[in-house]
């Protein structure tokens, strides 16, 4: 059988020969053509959502994130292309970089240690998309939010609620992925202080999508340091009411974070058989994200024994 990848080529040969002859065009038909394929673009993320092959999307989206880039080259404010790669690259890192590095660990530890640099610096690479995102509404937004948080933050509106939600994902997934790193662990707060203001400014955002968040933030840390499993079940309680419980990440991230925390294998099991039960075709546009859920569900089921001491 021919590999996926060279099915893809020429598409990828296509796709920068287009941008070639948009690079032709004098300089305000070249922005307004690249404007344009950079609106289509920004949009074209429920073709990738709604798909129900992960392996062709992890083959296909590194070349619709290098395209998207070479059209920010163009046009480095365009705020829609820059929200596609925030999110692109996010969850590119997490699905197909550190989850099999996770998977992968106890029998390659230098191959999954490889996995997990790489997938730390593409979300610092999201993160810094988002944070140029933001900047384009909010001239010189990063300087600000080291100088004054709450001042910075203020002046964010609903509109920027995407930006604050995939740069705060992006930056809290890097600070995961640096526990050897006291420079990285130090920006925390601020992480924090971007998806708290997106909960002010719209806490139903993508149906729960910001709560999903902190039921690992919440339940993932210890009292000591901020965390609570109290907090973190109220935000799974809001993340399940607001998917109508047909998103399988509340389940796992309850599961992953809070039931393992307390040592609670039934609660651990249930809620990842939960995570299993959904069904993945009841909303399309959620069907790649319940996939990927589910095959995680599946392996935190198959560490069990390792995750709990009996």
């Amino acid at each position: 059988m021919p590999d996926a990848r060279l099915r893809l080529r020429p598409w990828a040969t296509l796709g920068f020969l287009l941008l070639g002859a948009l690079l032709q065009l004098n300089c305000s038909l070249r922005k307004f053509a690249i404007g344009k394929l950079g609106d289509a673009l920004a949009q074209s993320g429920s073709t990738y959502a709604s798909d129900d092959d992960p392996e062709l999307v992890k083959d296909a989206l590194p070349f619709a994130l290098k395209l998207i880039e070479g059209l920010l080259e163009q046009r480095p404010e365009h705020r829609g292309l820059l929200l596609a790669a925030a999110g692109g690259f996010t969850q590119y890192a997490y699905a197909f970089v550190q989850q099999p590095s996770e998977e992968t660990d106890s029998l390659d530890a230098e191959g999954a240690a490889a996995l997990r640099l790489r997938a730390r610096n593409l979300y610092l690479r999201a993160r810094d998309y988002g944070m140029r995102g933001l900047e384009a509404a909010h001239p010189d937004f990063g300087r600000s939010l080291h100088a004054d948080a709450a001042a910075a933050l203020g002046g964010t509106q609903a509109s920027d609620v995407p930006f604050l939600y995939w740069t705060a994902v992006s930056w809290g997934a890097a600070i995961s992925l640096s526990k050897d790193d006291p420079d990285r662990l130090a920006d925390l707060p601020l992480m924090e202080s971007l998806v708290r203001r997106a909960l002010q400014l719209d806490e139903a955002f993508d149906f729960g999508a910001l709560h999903e968040f902190m039921i690992t933030f919440e339940g993932s840390r210890s009292d000591t340091m901020g965390g609570s499993t109290a907090r973190a079940r109220q935000h799974f309680q809001r993340a399940t009411q607001l998917s109508e419980g047909r998103r399988a990440a509340p389940y796992v991230a309850l599961a992953e974070s809070v039931s393992v925390r307390l040592q609670d294998r039934a609660e651990f099991e249930t809620l990842l058989k939960k995570a299993l039960a959904v069904d993945v075709n009841a909303r399309p546009e959620w069907r790649l994200s319940n996939l990927v859920m589910q095959r995680r569900a599946r392996w935190l089921l198959g560490r069990a024994d390792y995750l709990f001491v009996d």
